[in-house]
């Protein structure tokens, strides 16, 4: 399938130089919020946006935002500790995180959610029963930490309406996160209420990251600032050891934007630049997920600059299918794969026909089990690995959007004998075939010996809560069987220019580079390795954007933001 490109935007302002007091360098979430930010602090501020959409990989995202003390726990009846939430935190990190940054991070996260409500018509709710990535870990949460954006009705926008950046996997189905999980999206797709879905798209709705996009945009519009797209950011421009501005192309012309008080870097990772990714990244990233615009900018921009650079190995790791012909915006099509494993009748396996992981572990996690590096033979024994499902899988769930009862592609690997299946696809046929014996032995007891799915909460959380007797466990046993390819992906990296806990950019001698700032994936996580929940990318991007954002106009946060007890 081919997803036809976005109609041109409105125009930008002719391209002239520009004096201003911060420029955004970027759209997505961490962009709109700190462009908000200092806006609402009384700076004037200008958006750079590289693609001619608004939204980054913030729009095509799910839109959850993972943040401990939020709120909106109150309405489920949970109370959070800051104390909990750091233990947490810190182990997940897995040594790799600052704990300056991660109690910064604790302290903005709830004012920024709260700043967001009270600045833009966007809304959030705490999502009942999502747990924590690692419940079972203490200082986790079972429910009440991943926040959802409301619907949000794109006809606010204006001739901005059709300038969102368009999800070719979430796009198609305006739906909350909380209705995906009380309407089970993945375990009963065909109870899905379709005439809702479908008038809602015909009205203009749109959920997840599009509701966050379309929201903070109308309130940036709303200060009339009114994003430069198709604008490239070339260069910083340095003062006496100040970033006071930076060089960008537009049009095929060149564009000074002065900054008298700073830039904020907020463009994103480097997940589509190659180089990059071999250079620095821990393992092989076959799969981005996110715009093929990600290619790196603000990493080079802030090096150019003599930026101090941390957590460079690690990225939003996510296993990731590829579909025959499927492209957007010119490079191909890859789609997520956030549960659709955890469900009963499936399991991966390697090239040996083995099993190597719980497959009902949360996706970032789960990934790093593929870059396991056998010193002998030199290789990574589980790449490429394939998702084994039978017939039952097939009658009853989600297949990356296949709805049971409609026909099957015809690319899909398949066959009568999980032998012929596994000759065709290029795995042992009887490693294979041991696997499933063992694993259905188990399935049918309800217990997996050798890796504990189903053990955690969060494994239970993406099975079939009407299979029995357990919700993420059923053998494989009923013929056809099939083979999915499965790749390492990714939602974004983690790494780049290392800040404070006020979002300054940090130079390699040490000390701030004076007027530069990033946040989001174009910044350094303080999570290091870890991924402690949904919405946990899109929690960095929008505290350390509100972070940025005052900083940058003058008006640092306080130390605590009061709304812990």
């Amino acid at each position: 399938m081919l997803i036809p490109a976005a109609t041109p935007p409105p125009a930008s302002p002719a391209p002239t130089d520009v004096d201003t007091d911060v420029v955004v360098a970027g759209s997505g979430a961490a962009g709109l919020v700190a462009a908000l930010a200092a806006a609402q602090a009384g700076a004037r501020v200008v958006i750079l946006e590289k693609a001619a959409v608004v939204g980054g990989t913030t729009a095509i995202s799910g839109g959850a935002v993972w943040v401990p003390g939020n709120h909106h726990m109150a309405a489920l009846g949970v109370a959070d500790a800051r104390d909990a939430a750091l233990t947490y935190l810190t182990r997940l990190a897995d040594g790799r995180g600052d704990e300056q940054l991660l109690t910064a991070f604790l302290d903005a996260a709830p004012a920024a959610v709260r700043f967001i409500e009270d600045a833009s018509p966007v809304r959030f709710r705490a999502v009942a029963g999502y747990p924590d990535y690692h419940p079972e870990f203490a200082g986790a949460c079972a429910q009440g930490r991943t926040l959802d954006p409301q619907l949000y009705d794109l006809n606010q926008l204006g001739p901005w309406r059709d300038r969102i950046r368009q999800s070719p996997v979430f796009g198609r189905g305006p739906m909350t996160v909380a209705e995906s999980v009380a309407w089970h999206v993945f375990a009963q797709p065909a109870a899905l209420p379709f005439a809702q879905i479908r008038a809602r798209a015909e009205q203009g709705l749109v959920g997840r990251g599009a509701a966050l996009a379309g929201g903070l945009l109308e309130a940036v519009l709303g200060h009339g600032i009114v994003p430069h797209v198709a604008t490239t950011a070339q260069r910083l421009l340095v003062d006496g050891g100040r970033v006071v501005g930076l060089e960008a192309t537009q049009a095929g012309a060149s564009i000074v934007f002065r900054a008298q008080r700073g830039v904020v870097l907020a463009s994103g990772g480097f997940e589509w630049d190659s180089d990059s990714t071999a250079r620095f990244l821990g393992g092989p990233l076959a799969r981005p997920l996110s715009p093929p615009t990600q290619r790196g900018d603000a990493l080079r921009l802030a090096m150019s600059v003599g930026a101090d650079l941390a957590n460079m190995t690690e990225a939003w790791w996510c296993p990731a299918f590829a579909v025959p012909g499927e492209r957007y915006e010119g490079q191909p099509l890859y789609r997520p794969d956030f549960g659709m494993r955890a469900l009963p009748h499936a399991i991966l396996v390697n090239r040996a026909g083995q099993r190597f992981v719980n497959e009902a572990t949360n996706y970032n996690d789960l990934c790093k089990a593929f870059f396991h590096f056998d010193p002998g033979s030199y290789e990574r024994p589980n790449l490429p690995c394939w998702l084994i499902i039978d017939q039952a899988f097939v009658d009853r769930y989600l297949l990356i959007d296949h709805i049971p009862g409609t026909p099957l592609p015809e690319w899909m690997p398949r066959a009568e004998r999980l032998e012929t299946l596994a000759e065709a696809v290029g795995i042992q046929a009887a490693g294979l075939r041991e696997s499933v014996q063992r694993f259905n032995a188990g399935a049918a007891a309800g217990h997996d010996a050798d890796f504990g799915r189903g053990v955690s909460a969060f494994d239970r959380f993406h099975g079939d809560p009407a299979h029995t007797p357990h919700p993420s466990l059923g053998t494989i046993a009923q013929a056809p069987f099939y083979a999915l390819n499965v790749n390492v992906g990714a939602l974004g990296t983690k790494g780049g220019p290392r800040v404070d806990a006020g979002a300054r950019v940090q130079h390699v001698d040490g000390g701030s580079i004076a007027g530069l700032y990033a946040a989001g994936n174009a910044m350094a996580t303080p999570f290091g390795a870890g991924y402690p929940g949904a919405g946990s990318t899109l929690a960095n991007a929008i505290t350390f954007g509100y972070l940025a954002g005052r900083a940058a106009a003058g008006q640092p946060l306080s130390p605590s933001s009061g709304v812990w007890g």
